[in-house]
C-alpha cells in the first residue's frame, strides 16, 4: 500500500498535465463544431477534393464530418495520439526508472515480493489511466451539450470516448514489457514517442490500403468509429485481440521482473 501511494503521489503532477492537456484539446475541437456545422457543404466540397487515401489516412469522412459525431470522430485521431503518449510513458516509466534512478535494490530490500512491487506500481499507473479518462469523458459531453444539445448520438459518442482508455491500457502494458526487458532506458519520452508515432503511422498506413490483417498490428486501429457510430458496439475479434495482448504483455512482466537480476549500486 505504501508503494501504491507513493507512486500515485509520483504520478499527480503528470496525471494533472495530461488530463488538463485531454480537456483542452477536446474544448478547442468541439468548439470549432458550430462554425464548422454552418459552413459544412463548403466543406465537403473542399474534402472531396483530397485523395481518398489521404482522406482514409487522417480519419476523415466526407459524408459524416458535419454530425457531432463524424467531426468528434476526425478529432479523436489526435486525441487518441496524445493519450497513447501519456499511458505509453507511464508503463515504461514505472519500472525503469528504479534502474535508471539506481534505487532498484534499495526497493527490494524491503519486506515485499517483486509481485508485490509490481502491482502496486501498475495499480497506481491504472488509476491515474481512470482518471485521466473520467475527467476526459465529463469534459467531452459537457462540450457536445454545449456545441449540439441533445441532438446527439450519446451511446456512440460515450463508446468512442471511452476507447481511448482500451488504448491507453495496451500502450500502457507495451510500455511494461518494454521497461521490463530493456531496464537501462535513458530516455523514457523518446522510446515513448518513437513507439507510439510507429504505430501511429501503421495505424495510417492501415486505413490507407484497408489490410485487415494490418489493422491488429496498431492499436490504433481497434476502434473503428464508423464501426461503432453504425452498431454501437466495438468489433469482437479487436476487444478480444486487445484483452490476449495486454494480459500477454502484462504476465511477461510479472515473470520477467521476478527473474531478472538487480544490480547493486
Amino acid at each position: 500500500m505504501n508503494i501504491f501511494l507513493h507512486e500515485l503521489k509520483a504520478y499527480r503532477k503528470s496525471t494533472i498535465i495530461w488530463t488538463l492537456s485531454l480537456v483542452a484539446m477536446v474544448v478547442l475541437f468541439l468548439s470549432m463544431f458550430p462554425s464548422f456545422s454552418k459552413d459544412a457543404e463548403e466543406f465537403k466540397k473542399l474534402l472531396e477534393g483530397f485523395p481518398v487515401e489521404l482522406r482514409k489516412a487522417i480519419g476523415l469522412s466526407v459524408d459524416s464530418i458535419a454530425t457531432l459525431i463524424g467531426f468528434f470522430s476526425y478529432a479523436f485521431l489526435y486525441l487518441k495520439l496524445a493519450g497513447a503518449i501519456q499511458a505509453m510513458k507511464l508503463g515504461t516509466s514505472i519500472l525503469s526508472k528504479e534502474t535508471r534512478e539506481k534505487t532498484a535494490d534499495f526497493l527490494l530490500t524491503k519486506p515485499v515480493t517483486r509481485t508485490q512491487v509490481v502491482t502496486s506500481k501498475l495499480l497506481a499507473a491504472l488509476v491515474s489511466l481512470v482518471i485521466t479518462n473520467i475527467v476526459f469523458i465529463g469534459a467531452t459531453f459537457v462540450m457536445a451539450s454545449i456545441v449540439e444539445g441533445d441532438d446527439f448520438n450519446k451511446q456512440a459518442l460515450f463508446l468512442i470516448a471511452i476507447s481511448l482508455f482500451f488504448i491507453q491500457l495496451m500502450f500502457m502494458a507495451l510500455g511494461i514489457i518494454i521497461s521490463v526487458i530493456f531496464p537501462r532506458i535513458k530516455s523514457v519520452i523518446s522510446v515513448s514517442l518513437g513507439t507510439v508515432f510507429g504505430f501511429f503511422m501503421l495505424g495510417m498506413i492501415s486505413s490507407t490500403t484497408e489490410d485487415e490483417a494490418l489493422r491488429y498490428l496498431t492499436p490504433f486501429n481497434y476502434f473503428d468509429s464508423a464501426y461503432i457510430t453504425e452498431n454501437s458496439s466495438y468489433e469482437t475479434s479487436f476487444i478480444i485481440a486487445g484483452v490476449i495482448f495486454i494480459i500477454a504483455a502484462v504476465s511477461a512482466s510479472y515473470y520477467f521482473y521476478a527473474k531478472k537480476d538487480v544490480h547493486s549500486v
